[in-house]
């Protein structure tokens, strides 16, 4: 016979034709009342949060898949802005190498995130609903061969009710048949009905066995696996989410870093534009202490070095009593105090005497801690990053040593205004605010 498709012949096309009217009638037939349907409760509710499942399954990868496009949208974005910055940033500028490379960085941060939540937490999810069609497409499967095993148990049973009734005629004579037929011929014809009865009824009883068992079978694989399935979703969710988080933080970690480079590079190229308006209008400002600045920038050029050690403190300095004469020194320690006086003219300028209330006796300026400071003597202030101080003037200025500066601490002040709290600090941990 000539095949009508690959695989396909014009009877097996038959059968399969055969087989969706049987159970088109059969469901007919279930639905008018007519016959009984075959019901496993606790298999449909398998099955509905096996739908369930399904269902947050695929919206959860819908939207995990629009994150991930987002990111990378916001990488683009980042990239764009990240060039237009290095293509403006004048090679004259502070840092235009570091600022080249942070671009680099940044381009490379955003990528490898990408590319993790693309081959990691994405790649979780297509392997866990990959499983979810063939599941569907068994459970479907088992409820068509629960529908020809309905339709077999139901022909098998008509055939029962059909046998006895045949059995009572073939025990009253054909009236005809019998009569035409001598009696040697009325046995034969007697044992051609019941064997096609028989028949009958054994073709019937073995296409009840045969749906029945691929039934069971696929029940049982299915009753063994939706359980499972519905168990592993659980850790599909945690590894997920787990995974996405660790990659978000180290993410966000390295970027702050980043950001904080960023940060440096525009304080000290704004310290650069301050520092060349100030020497190109010194004559117009003659009080400003130009190197106080340039201590201060230099101190804060280079943000991801730590400082040097703070300057060594001299030992006290003995006063000479009286009835001592000063000697050949005097003359030094004349000139030395003079020349004091002379290099802390702006200091004494600034200095309020803090009658506002809002700011402590002898303030001369702000700054900001840019590494931490571990208090090594008893008059020393300990610092932290980000502390903010308020220089006060020395009660002596004599007392003051190269590099040391003297202040209170902000937070401290506002909260007690106690000005006793002041102490010596190294000046290059600090940036003048």
């Amino acid at each position: 016979m000539a095949e009508i498709g690959k695989g396909v012949t014009a009877g097996k096309l038959a059968i399969n034709v055969q087989k969706r009217l049987t159970r088109a009638q059969e469901k007919v037939l279930q639905k008018l009342g007519k016959a009984d349907e075959t019901r496993d409760v606790v298999f449909e509710e398998m099955v509905a949060t096996f739908n369930k499942q399904m269902g947050e399954g695929t919206k959860l990868q819908k939207d995990l898949k629009a994150y991930v496009a987002a990111v990378k949208t916001m990488h683009d974005a980042s990239r764009r802005l990240q060039d237009c910055l290095a293509d403006m940033y004048e090679p004259e500028w502070f840092g235009k190498e570091e600022m080249d490379a942070l671009v680099e960085d940044t381009d490379t941060l955003w990528l490898d995130y990408h590319q993790n939540l693309t081959d990691k937490s994405m790649a979780s999810m297509d392997t866990y609903l990959a499983q979810f069609p063939d599941v569907k497409a068994r459970i479907a499967k088992r409820e068509r061969k629960m529908v020809d095993f309905d339709s077999a148990r139901h022909h098998f049973a008509s055939l029962q009710k059909g046998k006895k009734k045949d059995e009572a005629k073939i025990a009253k004579p054909a009236a005809l048949l019998e009569k035409a037929a001598p009696s040697w011929a009325q046995g034969l014809i007697s044992a051609h009905q019941v064997a096609q009865t028989n028949l009958s009824f054994n073709q019937a009883e073995e296409e009840l066995g045969r749906a029945q068992k691929i039934f069971e079978e696929l029940n049982v694989e299915l009753q063994d696996e939706l359980p499972a399935l519905w168990d592993s979703r659980v850790g599909v969710y945690v590894n997920t989410f787990q995974g996405m988080a660790g990659h978000q933080e180290k993410f966000h970690r390295e970027m702050g870093k980043l950001s904080q480079n960023l940060n440096d590079i525009m304080t000290k190229l704004e310290e650069q534009r301050q520092l060349n308006f100030l020497f190109s209008d010194f004559c117009f400002f003659p009080s400003v202490s130009v190197s106080e600045e340039t201590n201060h920038s230099e101190s804060a050029s280079s943000p991801p070095k730590r400082p040097g050690p703070p300057p060594s403190r001299p030992p006290p300095r003995l006063t000479a009593s009286p009835d001592q004469d000063a000697g050949p020194f005097e003359d030094e320690a004349s000139d030395s105090a003079a020349t004091s006086q002379q290099v802390r003219p702006t200091a004494q300028s600034a200095v309020t005497n803090g009658s506002d209330g809002e700011l402590p006796p002898g303030f001369i300026y702000k700054v900001k801690a840019i590494h931490d400071y571990t208090a090594t003597d008893g008059d020393e202030l300990e610092l932290k990053v980000g502390d903010v101080v308020l220089v006060v003037a020395f009660d002596n200025p004599d007392e003051q040593d190269d590099g040391w500066l003297m202040g209170v601490k902000e937070s401290h002040w506002l909260q007690n205004k106690d000005i006793s709290a002041k102490a010596v600090f190294p000046e290059n941990f600090t940036q003048k605010v």
